[in-house]
């Protein structure tokens, strides 16, 4: 018997992610959408196949409906996918997990008493590149990491999302809350930790609203570029730049140094992967090209979420995970309105 899925917001991220990928996964059957505007569900549901709700409580008393992506804007993640988690649906969440520790704790702590499955889309981890690089890491081959950079960037939000005005969400203080750090910063603090085997403990950061205005020509309320100095729990040293003013090509790429050599994440369109070894030998991986938004491939996040539910394992990507990455951008955001070095506290998870 197939899945039965719900999703919770019908803008671009379930229009080019979601849907499609449940779509063509073979376990799920029927998928039901929700939205507060009903013309967004309608068209999803049209686009591709499957039912609307008029209000969220239909989809969590839906007994058939097993699963849930919560693709509503960062603010509402901790009510839907606790909501989703406490009735009983394995959830899917978008990142950032929520906006505040205190929230990502209430959506952990509804995991932990409904038991159901919790995977947030944390979706760098997946590429084919990255774990690679990740395997290369762990086999020690290049020796210890010593430093890193990462970047990533494009040219903006209001181009991607559903609506394409400069009225987008993602530039409103209380809906994105991080500006460019919660929309691609997060993506990053998740890949390094995921990457090094580590976890960045220590942070400084300068961050600016530069270019972006909103819907009356007014400088956006949250920042548009943010860069950042990290120090890890294992004493790696790096750099990282997301941004939303990058224009003419995007930037998604990590550079890697080790003791033995160099790792570059794709810096070239043929080559993902390219190692440079310190005697000078290159060694290049052709693996397959990055998610961009103009090149939209499946993620292989719906055909991990719902292997872990099929298949009854731990998502790739946990709540604890996500509740980390959401403490180091908290970090930087603080690092940059302060002006000084923060510490990253360490997570004592309780549960009520």
């Amino acid at each position: 018997m197939g899945i039965k899925v719900g999703i919770i917001g019908c803008g671009s991220i379930t229009k080019i992610r979601h849907a499609p990928e449940y779509s063509a996964n073979p376990y799920v059957d029927e998928i039901v959408f929700y939205d507060r505007n009903l013309d967004r569900s309608e068209a999803m549901a049209a686009m591709f196949g499957g039912t609307v709700v008029q209000s969220v409580d239909e989809l969590f008393a839906d007994p058939g409906i097993v699963a849930i992506s919560d693709c509503s804007s960062n603010e509402y993640h901790h009510v839907f996918s606790t909501q989703a988690l406490l009735s009983g649906k394995h959830v899917l969440c978008e990142k950032p997990i929520s906006l505040t520790i205190e929230y990502a704790r209430e959506i952990l702590d509804a995991q932990k008493k409904s038991g159901k499955k919790l995977m947030v889309d944390h979706n760098q981890r997946f590429t084919r590149a990255h774990q690679k690089a990740r395997e290369i890491i762990v086999s020690g081959d290049l020796g210890n990491v010593l430093t890193f950079r990462t970047a990533f960037g494009h040219s903006g939000p209001e181009a991607w999302g559903i609506n394409k005005t400069n009225s987008t969400w993602f530039f409103k203080k209380e809906r994105s809350g991080f500006g460019v750090g919660g929309d691609l910063g997060i993506h990053k603090i998740d890949l390094l930790h995921y990457l090094l085997d580590d976890e960045i403990v220590q942070v400084s950061a300068f961050q600016g609203a530069l270019h972006k205005v909103d819907e009356n020509g007014e400088p956006i309320e949250v920042c548009d570029n943010l860069v950042c100095s990290l120090a890890t729990k294992k004493g790696r040293l790096g750099n990282a730049a997301f941004s939303w003013t990058y224009y003419g090509e995007e930037d998604n790429s990590t550079i890697v140094y080790c003791e033995k050599g160099i790792m570059k994440i794709y810096h070239n369109e043929e080559y993902q992967l390219e190692i440079i070894m310190r005697s000078g030998e290159k060694i290049n991986y052709q693996l397959e090209a990055i998610q961009t938004n103009d090149n939209q491939t499946n993620s292989g996040v719906i055909d991990a979420f719902i292997d872990s539910i099929r298949l009854n394992k731990e998502p790739i990507v946990t709540g604890e995970d996500a509740l980390k990455s959401l403490k180091v951008i908290l970090g930087i955001m603080e690092a940059a309105e302060t002006k000084q070095v923060i510490t990253i506290e360490k997570e004592t998870l309780f549960y009520k």
